[in-house]
C-alpha cells in the first residue's frame, strides 16, 4: 500500500512540474514576442482645414518616430542608406501605437503620439540595409572642454569657456550620452594650468576619478585663425578612443556657430558610443543553458534578464524534466560576451560542457 501510495505521489509531483514547466514556456514565447522599441512623445501639429485628415496626421507621427528610433539605434553614416523607406515598410514594422493627447488651439490640431516597433522586425530591416544597430544604452559621461588659445597660448576653463556654459543647453531626445560637467574646482583649475605644455598627453585621472564614473570625454578644442580643430579623448570603461576633427573657424561669440560646433561633437560622440555598443546581427550563436525549476522565481527572472539584453535575438525552452528547464539561446555575439553580459547582471555559469549550468 505505501510503494502504489508514494509511486502515486511521485507520478502527481512528475506532472506538476511538467504543467509548471508548460507554463513558463508559454509564457516566455508570449514575452519573447513582445519585445519592442517604444517611442513616446511624439508631437504633431497641421492647420485644421478643410481637406483635414487624422490619417495623414498619424502617417507623419509614424514616419517621425521610425526617424527618432534610427538615430537612437544607427550611427550617423547609415543614415543615408534609408533615405528612401516608404510609408508602407514603415507601418510593415509597427506593433502597436496610441494617441496619448489631441487637442484644437485656434484651428490648429495637435497630437502626441506613441509607437511601439517590433524589435525583430526592425533588425531584419536593417541586416538587409547591412546596417548594425546599437543597443539602446543611456549612459552619464563627464565632459571636460577646454578651449585652445594658440595664438594668445591660454589655456580657457569652466565658466569663462562657451561650450563649458553652452554644452547642456542644445540636446535632443534621440541622445544617448548624459553629460556631467566637472564643478569649478580651483585646485583643478591650476591643475590643468599647471599642465598646458603637455596638455595632448595628460589624462586628467587626478580630476576623473573624483566623479566615480566608467566613461568620460576629454575635449580639447584648438583655436586659431584659419580653423579649429578639436581633439576628442573618449574613455569608456577600460578603452580610449582618440579622434581629431577639424572645422571651420568658430566665433566663439556667435552662439549660432558655438551650437554647431556643440552638435557636431555631440553626433561623434553618440557615433562612438553606438559603435561600442553595436549589435552584430548576422552572428547567430546558439547557447545551451540548464537552469533548475526547483525555485519558480529563478527562472523567471532569468528569462527576464534575457529580454532585457538587446544582443539576445531569441530564445526558447529545448526541453524540460521534473529538475531541469533547459533553454536555447540564439546570441549575437562571442560566448564570452555573453559571459561578460550576464555577469554584469550577476549571473555565473558552468561551461565545462556542451550544455552550460547556471549557477
Amino acid at each position: 500500500m505505501k510503494i502504489k501510495f508514494k509511486m502515486h505521489y511521485f507520478k502527481n509531483l512528475y506532472i506538476f512540474f511538467a504543467i509548471l514547466a508548460l507554463i513558463i514556456f508559454f509564457f516566455s514565447t508570449t514575452k519573447v514576442n513582445a519585445k519592442a522599441f517604444q517611442i513616446n512623445n511624439i508631437e504633431i501639429s497641421t492647420p485644421f482645414e478643410k481637406n483635414f485628415s487624422k490619417n495623414k496626421v498619424i502617417d507623419i507621427g509614424f514616419k517621425e518616430a521610425f526617424l527618432e528610433l534610427l538615430n537612437s539605434i544607427i550611427q550617423t553614416k547609415d543614415l543615408k542608406k534609408i533615405d528612401e523607406i516608404k510609408l508602407s515598410e514603415i507601418k510593415s514594422m509597427i506593433e502597436s501605437f496610441s494617441i496619448k493627447e489631441e487637442k484644437f488651439v485656434k484651428e490648429i490640431y495637435y497630437m502626441n503620439l506613441g509607437v511601439s516597433f517590433d524589435k525583430k522586425k526592425i533588425y531584419n530591416y536593417l541586416e538587409k540595409k547591412n546596417i548594425f544597430p546599437a543597443q539602446i544604452i543611456s549612459e552619464t559621461f563627464l565632459f571636460i572642454p577646454i578651449i585652445i588659445d594658440e595664438k594668445n597660448e591660454n589655456l580657457v576653463i569652466f565658466s569663462d569657456n562657451q561650450f563649458y556654459n553652452n554644452w547642456n543647453k542644445f540636446n535632443k531626445k534621440s541622445q544617448l550620452i548624459n553629460y556631467l560637467l566637472p564643478t569649478e574646482d580651483l585646485e583643478d583649475l591650476n591643475l590643468i594650468k599647471s599642465k598646458s605644455n603637455i596638455i595632448e598627453n595628460y589624462d586628467f585621472k587626478e580630476i576623473i576619478k573624483k566623479y566615480f564614473l566608467n566613461h568620460s570625454i576629454i575635449s580639447l578644442i584648438f583655436m586659431n585663425n584659419e580653423q579649429t580643430k578639436v581633439l576628442s579623448k573618449i574613455y569608456i570603461k577600460d578603452k580610449i578612443f582618440i579622434k581629431n576633427d577639424s572645422f571651420k573657424k568658430i566665433n566663439l561669440k556667435n552662439e549660432n556657430e558655438v551650437e554647431f560646433l556643440i552638435n557636431q561633437l555631440k553626433v561623434i560622440y553618440e557615433d562612438q558610443w553606438k559603435e561600442f555598443n553595436q549589435i552584430n546581427t548576422s552572428i547567430k550563436l546558439p547557447l545551451f543553458i540548464r537552469v533548475s525549476n526547483k525555485d519558480l522565481t529563478l527562472s523567471l527572472k532569468f528569462e527576464k534578464t534575457l529580454e532585457q539584453i538587446d544582443l539576445i535575438d531569441n530564445f526558447s525552452i529545448d526541453k524540460f524534466d521534473k529538475d531541469h528547464i533547459f533553454y536555447e539561446v540564439i546570441f549575437n555575439g562571442t560566448p564570452n560576451n555573453f559571459i561578460r553580459l550576464m555577469k554584469e547582471k550577476n549571473y555565473k555559469f558552468d561551461t565545462q560542457k556542451k550544455i552550460w549550468i547556471l549557477k
